[in-house]
Parts: C-alpha cells; structure tokens; sequence
C-alpha cells in the first residue's frame, strides 16, 4: 500500500515559476483540474480521509475537515461563547444569528493563522462543522441544544443567517467552509447508529429535507455531514437523497457541496449496523453514494486508504469517483484560500478578534435576547403590579438554586474565556441600586465517613486526590457539594478546592480538581447506591466500577466490580441544602431560583432524555422555596423544554435561558431588573407533563401529533410564545390581495404598537392554514414568516410580509411534487401559535386536484396518504423504498383512485419467510383481489405478482392495499 508523507513544515511561499493552480486569477474550475491532474492516484485516495496529508512535492499543505463551531469556536482554547444554538433559535433574529456567524468564522481564521502552527500539520481546519439544522421535533432529545427550533422555516432561515455570516460576504472567497448537520430526519441517540427513522414522503419533503433547503439553495452552506441513523433502513451515509435532492439545490449556485461523514460512521455500515458485508464494499458505497470525506479512525489514515484502495481493485470504485471526490474537497479550499498568494483576503486576520470587546458585547446581545419570560404575575406583597421586572433598589434578594452560581459549558461549546453567573451578574446589578444579594445553591454539603477504618473521604494535596483520612467532619477538604441531576446520577464538589471529583484515567484513582462535568466520557458523575445497612456505595457512573479503600495508604481507586467488593461509607449531612435555601428565601425581599440541567448529564450526544419533567431535587427544591417566599422568581436553565406545571401555578415569574455563554450572568440581570426587555421567544413548544408524547421513534410528525403544526392538547407553553414588559397590540391585518392564483403572491401588512409605558421587542409572527383541506391532513398550522420590531412607547410600525403561494404548498404524494391546491386558506397575525388576534381570509383559484391516476402507470407504495400497522424499509441497498407490515398486517391509503378501464393488478414484492401471505386490494368496501405473495428468499429479491381484476372495475375510490404476513410491497399499478 502508498502512503503519503505528512512533512513538519512546508515553504511559506510557492516557487516562482507556479504551475496554473497557483494562480488566483484563473477560473476556479481549471485550478482545480490543474492540481488534481498532479495528482498520484494513491495522494488522491489519500485526501479522502478526514487528515489529508500534505503533498510537499506540490506545495500542498496537511487539510483537516471539520472543526466545531456551533455556538462559538470549540474545542481549541478560550474563544467567544455564545448562547446554546436553541438559544439562539429563540432570538428569532436572522441578523444577530448572522452576526454570530460572523464572530465565530472571525475567530476561527484567528485560531487557523495564529495558532495553528503549535497545533502541528493538519491539526486545523476552516472547514466548521456548524450549524446544526436538525429539527427539534422530540423535547428528550438528547442533542435539542445543538437545534434551532422544531418548525422548518424558523431553522432554515437562522441556519442560512449563520451559515452567511461562517462564510462571508465574497461569494467566491470562503471566510470558512460551514456545513450543515445531520443529513438527515436525525433526533433520537438512543441506539442511533442502528435505529431507522421512518419519514414518508410528505414528513420528508415538508419538514426534514425543508430545514436543509434554503442554505445549501443559496449557496451560503458549502456542505452537509451525514447523519449516524438510517431512514427508511438505508444508512444515510449511503443515501440517495444526498445527491438526488441536496445537489440538485445546490446546482444553481456554480458550487457543489462537500460532504462529509460523521465521526467513524464509515466503520459503523459493517458494524454494528451490517448493511454491509465488508468495509471495502461499504466504503465504495457511500462514496458513490456522495461522501466525500471519511471521519473513521481518528487520525489513522492508513485504514481508509486501505479500504478505499482495495475497492478500486475489486472494481466497486473508478479512479473517476475518487477524482470527482476529491475535485469538491479541493474546491473548497481553493475557496478558503489556500493556494492563493498570501492564503487568500482572510489571512490577515489579527488574533486580536478572539474575545474581542465587540465579541463580547454581541454575547451579551445574543444572551440577553435569548431569555424568553414565560409568565409574569403579581407577586403576594403587591397584587396590583407584576412580579418582573424585580424592584432591587435597598432589597435583599436570595439568588438560589444549584444553577445560580455555575455556568456550564456543553459538549460542542468554546472554552469560555470567563463566566460570569447569575449570582455575579444580581450581585453586581443590585449592589448597584443599594440592595444586597444573598447566594445558595440548595444542595446538601455531605461528608462520607468509610465503615472499614472511620475515616473520612478527603482531598488531600495539592492535586486534589481523593483518599481516606483521619480528619474532622469540620474539614472543608473533607465536604463535598451533592448535586442530585435525577435518574440517580450525582456531581461531588469538594468544599476546599471548589472542583469536582472525577476518575483520573490512568489509575482509576480520583481526583477532585474539574472546573465541571465534561468531556465524551464524563468521568464526574457518580451514584451513591444504598446497601441495605444505613450505608452507601460509590460508584462511577462512566466505568460503572465501585470506590474501594487500601486500609494502610488511604488511597480510594475505582476497582471493584459489583458492590460486595466495595467501600461501605455512611453519610453526613453537614448543611442542609434545601433548609439553607429557605431560611435564606425567608429573609428576601424576592427569590431568583435557578434550575436546570448540567449539558453533559442524562441527556446529550448518545444518550436521550427520560422524561421532560424538572429533577426530583429541583422540584422540591423550587416547592420548599415558593412556600417560605411567595415572591420568587423562577429561572430554568437548560438545553431544552421541560414540563414545569406546577410553577406555572404557582410561581408568579418564570423565565427560561439556554445554557447562554461568558455573559449569561450579566444578561439574565438586565432582563430581571428591567434594564432589558425580555426579547426572546420558544422555538419549541413545552409539553405538559401528563401529555403522552409519541414514541421516541415516530418521526410522523403529522400522524404522531408532534410539533405545534400537529398537535392536538393544549401546550403548556406555545410555539412562539414570549412575555415582554410592554405591551404589544396587533392590529389592521391586510392582504393587498385577497385572491391568488396557484403560483401567485400577496403581500400581508399587519401594524404593531407599543401600548405600553416601555420600550420593548416584539415578535410579529405570521402563520396560515387551510380552511377545509380535503384529501391531505394540513397542519393546524404553519409559519409563513416573522418579524422582530424594537418600538418606544406609543410608536407603531407597519410590517410587511411576502407571502407566496408556496407558504400554502404540501407534498403531494400523487404528483411527486408540492402543490397548492385550490380553495380557502387564512392568514393569521399574533404572538405565537396559541396566540392569534388577527385573521384574514385568502381564496386560492384554479382547477380542484385531479383523481390519483393509477391505470396505466407504477405507483411507488410509500406514496400512500394515510396507513397503519407499516414500517417503512429500503428497496434496495441503493435507492427506492418500500413498505412492511410491523405486526400480522398492516394497511396502506390511497385517496381518490381513479380505476376506470382497470382489469389487472399487478405488485412489486418480496418476501423472505415461506408459507402463506397475500395482497389484498379494496376499492372503499369492495374487495378487487386477493394477490399471493410469493418467497422470493431474500429481501432485496423482487418479483411481480398479479391478479385480475372484476370486469366492472371503474370509478374514482379510496384504494386500500392491505398487506397480510410478512412481504415488503415497493410499488403496484394497474392495467386495462
């Protein structure tokens, strides 16, 4: 096998007489063509790894893809931290998200031009793995912080912001190379690399492929990264649509996307999800199917290269599917500059920007406006006047809670330069108005005395080891913070040093030196598990091993097996957390009460969330505080929704922050002190707790109810929904047309006053909806566009929205394209999907939609309009779908069939199982035929079966196709 050296260092500039892919000057196209003809067939197989080695021989340096940069630069040392990107989907603010776009690629060419060289060759990339459009469709989630909103339009637009801003303004020069995450119908992480999301096409071409759309249309996405799951069965590292759909969008622009597969998904098409039967064959497959990137065994790329070789040997690839490969890798960093004289119009970027003071003060900006108040009622000692925003002139307020004097950062975030808390932001913003601030965070400070010798678990030394010793419960050393996140999973911070305690790799020692839980193996959580005595085990919930103790050095490791090898230790609460709390919420004139979730624990990447509900802890945590000091304020900061209805009953003030970055603590006291409108609104609905959510693995989003689109209970908060401190009225909601043809265009014009005594920041949000909708469920309703308006008091403005006849498009699943069917439609103004004083009528005119047309013609199986009882299955390893039973039978729905002149059925199907199973055809009430469906002995074995038909066949019916026993149907007609 070739190999290609990766040299330390290459010369700063080209020589001088420079071959044509040097010179800037030249189209694109041929400087691209130019080098790849340069090219040995082993470099170029080579530059298919995520590190591609340098070719010193050309001048050509080491290329890495990918660097993360989702809310922020990540992952290579302090950088500007911005809100969570739900946070930011809560801005609803195309320009500030394009403004982050902007810092983030900013600071990202100030890592690659400053710091790269101390990273080594190939370290760096301008190639961010951001942002993330993946619909918010189930609040559990795992990753929902990484997701803008669970409505496509609202993605699509803050995603296209963004990606503008990542990119830049030159059209032809990259500032960097964003790309867009997980391609595609990606929300569960539960088993993710295995399970199959089941998208029919009105779900697939209505709301997940519409998220993707509008960036890579435009130009201003330069990639896509496949996602871990498959959809409809088929891995989507080998999925059709990347180049059927996303390439066809992308081809109006003159640039083709590069796309990339995520972190060793290449390995996983063999195992565990063997679609495959070898890595050669798999490997072949997913780059014909359009990666062109493999992220698969870290930096080894001898084990890439191998597979890749070894299928072009066997001749599954052609040196043209390598070349084509490679040509969108290098295109893309002809675009980034790299080989143009001096690295292109963004090299000189000054290290200065990183943590600028205008970066900062953007944070503060996107923090601030990322704050949604979700209620505001009076408080008891004032039942005339709203509990926010908070009166702190000379009052005392307790700021309490295991969030209040902690941020967090997450997975994919920045190192944050600083942090400033809650507790820090009240702290400095009442001391200013002469108040005072009281700081608790009501958890349990508890000492572990060991059974076998009686001493106590201490961190001792200037390392912070954990060990055994011969001291006082009085001993800060030997104290430690319980954070109690739920699911019985605990954080320890041990009172002297202020850090957590995490297992220290190499020795399964611990050590209680971590600033917070972090990390992919989160080695700071534990559970204290009881032993049926009075006494506790400990346990590492990362290695799942049990503390034991050696009696003679003290010394604590993480050894034992199971718990009857552990040590036993008794538990000592040395201050009550939730008593401190209310003691301290009884002295205040008001509570800001701080709850949430730690980003790296029960529930992130790999792993979903249980419930939705707030943890047991918390909750009684917030009950204990509300009854000591009704004037509380509650502040939920978290990664995603949760069911908070009790609060909603009963505490006057609630609002909800993201994870939001360096400047959290300073934003959320500007909104709690009036200093700032609360700006924000849910890109998400909040379920109740008693609302049955549908199954993990129900991606219908139509037929399961999810979203605001779809469903049907009363939220506990709505889609949209956000309080300000002012008044908004809505008023004088006009069409300047009131009736349109199918392709044709209105504008709608709504005003917007300031009525009350503040200025303010309202959110014009504009939706439609079909009025009597027949032969399609149309959403309840849908978002057409939305407008963010700062007004002083008593200023109006008049807002303007386009509003084409697509707004009112759904899939049809019998043309194979969107339409806009003739009829009533109604446009709506107002504050949020459950908030809607304005209305207007909109008469669509052309023809009714025709009968489906089956006669003559193939009908593709999943383009049923309704169904039950079916999984949806790949039709081949390559393309096409089918449809399978998931039990006995299962029934699919084909509306408004027209059957005149139809004597003969004929299906597609395949069946692995021997023994009995049938087709049956119905026209409404009357059975057609009965089709048997042959073994064909393996799935992907097609074969035809067929029936006649009655000789008085006609007319226009609904078609059900009900498929018993085991079969898989992938497509049927009919003929005279």
């Amino acid at each position: 096998m070739s190999t290609v050296s990766v040299p330390a260092e290459l010369p700063a500039e080209p020589p001088a007489d420079q071959p044509p892919f040097r010179d800037p000057a030249l189209p694109l196209g041929e400087r691209v063509d130019d080098l790849l003809s340069r090219l040995t067939p082993a470099e170029r197989i080579a530059m298919l790894h995520q590190y591609g080695p340098a070719v010193p021989r050309l001048g050509v340096r080491p290329f890495r893809t990918g660097t993360e940069a989702l809310h922020g630069v990540g992952w290579l040392g302090p950088a500007t931290t911005f809100p969570q990107a739900v946070g930011l989907g809560a801005t609803w603010d195309d320009e500030l998200l394009h403004a982050v776009g902007t810092a983030t690629s900013t600071e990202l060419r100030a890592f690659h031009h400053h710091r790269a060289p101390a990273l080594g060759a190939g370290r760096h990339s301008l190639q961010a793995w951001a942002p993330v459009v993946n619909l918010l469709r189930d609040p559990r989630w795992g990753r929902n912080e990484e997701g803008y909103s669970e409505d496509a339009l609202l993605s699509a637009r803050l995603g296209d912001a963004f990606c503008r801003g990542m990119s830049g303004d030159d059209p032809e020069r990259l500032r960097t190379a964003p790309i867009l995450k997980h391609f595609l119908a990606y929300n569960n992480e539960d088993d993710r690399t295995t399970t199959s999301s089941g998208v029919r096409p009105r779900v697939l071409h209505e709301y997940d492929l519409a998220a993707f759309r509008q960036a890579v249309a435009t130009g201003s996405a330069t990639g896509v990264m496949a996602a871990y799951n498959l959809v409809n069965g088929r891995p989507c590292h080998v999925s059709p649509l990347l180049e059927s759909e996303l390439r066809r969008w992308a081809e109006p622009t003159g640039h083709e996307l590069f796309v990339v597969s995520d972190a060793e998904a290449p390995s996983n098409l063999v195992d565990p999800e063997h679609y495959f039967e070898d890595h050669a064959a798999s490997h072949a497959a997913a780059l014909k199917a359009g990666i062109d990137s493999f992220t698969d065994h870290g930096e080894d790329t001898a084990t890439t290269f191998g597979r890749i070789s070894e299928a072009l040997g066997r001749g599954l690839l052609t040196a043209a599917d390598i070349d084509r490969a490679v040509r969108r890798q290098l295109s893309i960093r002809f675009r980034l500059g790299e080989f143009d004289p001096g690295q292109g119009p963004y090299a000189d970027t000054g290290w200065e920007a990183v943590d600028s003071p205008g970066h900062r003060a953007l944070a503060l900006r996107a923090a601030t406006e990322s704050i949604v108040l979700l209620k505001n009622g009076p408080g008891a000692a004032d039942p005339d006047r709203a509990l926010l925003p908070l009166a702190a002139d000379g009052r005392r307020i307790a700021v309490v809670g295991p969030l209040a004097d902690s941020l967090f950062e997450d997975w994919y975030s920045g190192t944050m330069p600083y942090r400033l808390t809650v507790a820090d932001g009240l702290r400095t913003a009442v001391g200013a108005r002469g108040g005072e601030t009281t700081v608790v965070e009501g958890v349990d400070r508890i000492a572990l005395r060991a059974a076998s010798t009686g001493g106590l678990l201490t961190a001792a030394g200037a390392d912070a080891r954990l060990v055994v010793a011969d001291t006082q419960v009085g001993d800060e050393a030997a104290q430690f913070d319980l954070f109690d996140w739920d699911l019985g999973i605990l954080t320890l911070r041990n009172a002297r040093t202020g850090r957590y305690a995490g297992l220290v790799d190499e020795d399964r020692s611990l050590a209680a030196d971590r600033v917070q839980p972090a990390g992919w193996d989160v080695h700071e959580t534990f559970r204290l598990e009881p032993q049926g005595d009075g006494t506790e085990a400990l346990r590492s919930v990362c290695s799942g091993r049990y503390a034991v103790l050696d009696p003679a050095s003290g010394a604590v490791t993480m050894a034992a097996a199971d718990a009857a090898g552990a040590e036993r230790f008794t538990r000592t609460v040395v201050r009550d957390g939730v008593a401190e709390a209310v003691a301290a919420a009884g002295g205040a004139d008001a509570v800001v009460l701080v709850v949430g979730n730690d980003p790296h624990i029960n529930g992130r990447e790999t792993q979903d969330r249980a419930g939705i509900t707030l943890a047991p802890a918390h909750e009684r945590l917030l009950r204990e505080v509300v009854a000591a000091r009704p004037e509380t304020v509650l502040v939920v900061m978290s990664s995603y929704p949760y069911a908070v209805d009790w609060a909603d009953a009963h505490v006057p003030a609630v609002l909800w922050t993201s994870h939001g970055g360096q400047e959290t603590g300073r934003a959320l006291a500007a909104v709690l002190l009036g200093d700032a409108d609360p700006a924000g609104r849910l890109p998400q609905t909040w379920y109740r707790a008693d609302d049955e959510l549908p199954g993990r693995l129900d991606y219908d989003i139509i037929k399961a109810g999810w979203t605001y689109q779809y469903h049907r209970a009363a939220p506990l908060y709505a889609f949209g929904h956000g309080l300000s401190y002012t008044d908004f009225a809505l008023t004088d909601l006009a069409l300047d047309r009131s009736r349109i043809p199918q392709d044709g265009t209105a504008t709608a014009t709504v005003t917007v006053t300031n009525s009350g005594t503040r200025q303010g920041i309202g959110t014009v949000q504009l939706y439609v909806r079909a009025v009597g909708a027949v032969g399609y469920e149309a959403p309840r309703l849908k978002l057409a566009g939305y407008r963010k308006v700062r007004l002083a008091p008593g200023a109006s403005a008049r807002v303007g929205f386009p509003l084409a006849a697509d707004a009112l498009a759904h899939w049809s699943v019998s043309a194979g394209d969107f339409t806009v069917e003739a009829g009533n439609y109604e446009v709506l103004a107002g504050r949020s999907a459950a908030d809607l004083p304005l209305s207007a009528p909109l008469t669509v005119s052309g023809p009714p939609p025709a009968p489906r047309e089956v006669v003559g013609r193939s009908v593709r199986a999943v383009d049923f309009d309704d169904y039950a009882d079916v999984i949806l299955v790949d039709a081949t390893p390559t393309e096409g779908d089918a449809v399978t039973p998931s039990g006995l039978s299962g029934t699919l729905h084909y509306r408004a069939a027209d059957l005149d002149g139809a004597r003969v059925f004929t299906a597609e199907v395949s069946r692995t199982a021997e023994g009995p199973a049938r087709l049956e055809v119905w026209a409404g009430a009357t059975l057609l035929a009965t089709v048997p469906v042959p073994s064909t002995g393996e799935r992907y074995a097609w074969t035809t079966a067929r029936a006649d038909l009655p000789a008085a066949t006609s007319g226009v019916h609904e078609l059900r196709l009900v498929l018993r026993g085991e079969q898989r149907v992938r497509a049927f007609r009919f003929d005279a």
